[in-house]
């Protein structure tokens, strides 16, 4: 389980390949702190540390499956995952870690397109448009993870909504970069799933 807040930004040193598609991603991270079977959310992605190293810099190594790379952004253009690409990170919960976002699985549900940025004082304003099939759990006020980062939505309409981020997120994020007509990883909210399965359920 995650919460959302970026510990770090990685950056992919190598992508290979090999069945599934392997990458090696250099963090800030300690490698001596990593555990093999590890999980790290990577844009939002849960994927299992499979080798470690830090020589020439600390880094790890996680295998991404095919099923993984159709159902979010991992292929497509644009989205980091190339040989350079910086990578929004966060390390899994821990017992006693503050939840300062929301519970997140890092099983990604789908991409959001960016349609529009606006700055608005120091922040930016984010306008998504989701997948259908998921714009109905997204709700005004409640919570969303795009490419791995906890966010509060402002507004829906439709299959769009809105987002603000803040000077610090974009700094300390890969969301600085972000730009209209990039596809991000989008995970709704746990408990707007549930709620919507109960809703569903008490109909019947």
């Amino acid at each position: 389980m995650f919460t959302g807040i970026i510990t770090d930004v990685g950056t992919i040193l190598e992508l290979e390949q090999r069945g599934d598609l392997r990458a090696r991603i250099g963090t800030a991270y300690a490698a001596s702190g990593i555990d093999l079977g590890a999980s790290i959310a990577c844009n939002g992605v849960c994927l299992t540390v499979i080798a470690k190293g830090d020589s020439p810099q600390n880094w790890f190594d996680v295998e991404i499956s095919a099923e993984s790379v159709a159902k979010t952004n991992i292929g497509t253009p644009g989205s980091g995952w190339a040989l350079g690409g910086r990578l929004n990170l966060e390390r899994a919960l821990k017992v006693g870690d503050e939840l300062g976002g929301h519970i997140v699985s890092g099983h990604v549900d789908g991409v959001a397109e960016i349609i529009e940025t606006r700055d608005e004082g120091d922040s930016t304003r984010f306008t998504f448009r989701a997948p259908d099939e998921l714009a109905r759990f997204i709700a005004p006020k409640g919570s969303v993870a795009l490419n791995g980062t906890s966010l509060t939505v402002n507004e829906v309409e439709g299959s769009t909504f809105g987002v603000n981020i803040i000077p610090h997120t974009k700094q300390v994020t890969t969301w600085g970069t972000a730009k209209a007509g990039d596809v991000v990883n989008l995970e709704i909210d746990t408990m707007a799933r549930y709620v919507a399965r109960l809703r569903e359920w008490g109909s019947k």
